[in-house]
């Protein structure tokens, strides 16, 4: 029986997760073929070349990262739920810390992650703002935190409970 072809969807998915593995030296056609047991061919079936589809893998993580955040600000809940899952979601982005070491060397990725930072640090200023918070700056540095909690490769629920006490010591200043 011959394998089912991959769509580009499927490519992106490996890239994603060969990014947050190995770096934005997996994205390239050869190590993603051998990691997906298929073709070269394949990949250039899809995309035209391996900035093509860097670009593209590029798109679909800005585009889950801020599908996440709407879905999250949609949800009912406390302040501190909010800002729990806000927290959550910030921590299960997996190509986050990947993406940031790929940044200091590519402009379109700067550029992506920097409209996904300001999209998600709006989002806590106004959590912050909604409990009486006002202090941008007390935001910034709860999201720096995320970013630094993820970024020293701790456990997620590490991250969390660190994120968690944060996130008390905000509600305890309201």
């Amino acid at each position: 029986m011959a394998k089912a072809p991959l769509s580009p969807a499927a490519w992106i998915d490996a890239g994603l997760e060969q990014l947050t593995a190995q770096g934005p030296l997996a994205l390239r056609a050869e190590p993603l073929s051998r990691h997906l047991k298929t073709s070269k061919g394949s990949f250039y079936w899809h995309f035209k070349d391996v900035p093509a589809f860097q670009k593209a893998l590029l798109a679909e993580w800005k585009s889950r990262a801020l599908a996440t955040l709407a879905e999250d600000s949609a949800q009912d809940g406390t302040a501190t739920d909010k800002m729990i899952r806000f927290g959550q979601s910030v921590q299960e982005d997996s190509p986050g810390p990947a993406l940031r070491a790929w940044a200091q060397q590519d402009e379109a990725v700067a550029k992506a992650l920097a409209e996904v930072d300001t999209a998600r640090l709006k989002r806590l200023t106004e959590l912050m703002n909604s409990i009486g918070v006002t202090n941008e700056d007390f935001a910034r540095s709860a999201y720096g935190s995320l970013i630094g909690l993820k970024q020293m490769h701790t456990d997620d629920g590490e991250a969390l409970v660190a994120f968690a006490a944060l996130v008390d010591l905000v509600m305890a200043l309201k």
